[in-house]
């Protein structure tokens, strides 16, 4: 535990949650060209509920709920769950942040469990499965090499979508590398491609479907 909150280091590198980073990308103008907010923007429903599967240290969700969204994270990795709350407790005592933490609730545990046993379905499902560490580690940035020792990869990525297919969500979204294959091979209903990332629209059918 330090000043700035809860780290982990090791072997000349740090790891910590830190959503005061993000504060600028949460503005109203930027926030609605979002790839995220644009790809789960849900239309009719006053207060949307969202899961995000594979939570990791919840920036995908601190844009959700930013956006409105209720989010329930699950992290299945005790030690990024742990950063990971702990950056939810510093977000909550910041009054740029405080409001979109009360959307946010960690369950730490794995994600296809959680969402086999949610007890109502949620109005989007959000994936970010890791992939496989790249061969050229050099390339990989700092923090996406220590959540890589951390995290290991998606095992059954056909088990994670049906998984979330199945929560009577009215959309799945994953989240991809721009250039990646489409998770379990599946093809999506959509997609939102930026230079870095894609997100892949899976739509299930519901009475508020978007």
């Amino acid at each position: 535990m330090r000043s700035e909150g809860l780290t982990l280091v090791g072997d000349g590198m740090e790891l910590r949650g830190d959503f005061s980073r993000t504060v600028n990308r949460l503005q109203q103008n930027r926030l609605s060209r979002e790839l995220l907010v644009r790809a789960a923007r849900v239309r009719g429903v006053r207060n949307p509920v969202a899961v995000d599967a594979t939570a990791g240290l919840g920036e995908d969700s601190l844009l959700l709920a930013a956006a409105g969204f209720y989010v329930t994270l699950f992290e299945r990795d005790a030690i990024i769950a742990a950063l990971l709350r702990d950056a939810i407790r510093r977000g909550s005592e910041d009054a740029r942040l405080s409001e979109y933490m009360a959307r946010m609730r960690l369950v730490e545990g794995d994600g296809v469990e959680g969402m086999r046993k949610l007890d109502e379905p949620p109005d989007v499902v959000l994936l970010d499965p890791m992939f496989p560490a790249r061969k050229k580690s050099a390339s990989v940035k700092k923090k996406l090499q220590m959540l890589q020792r951390l995290e290991r990869p998606c095992d059954n990525e056909e088990e994670l979508l049906n998984a979330a297919m199945q929560t009577g969500a009215g959309k799945v979204v994953v989240k991809r590398p721009a250039k990646g294959p489409n998770l379990a091979g599946t093809t999506p209903s959509y997609s939102l491609a930026g230079k870095a990332v894609r997100y892949d629209v899976y739509r299930v059918a519901r009475l508020n479907q978007v």
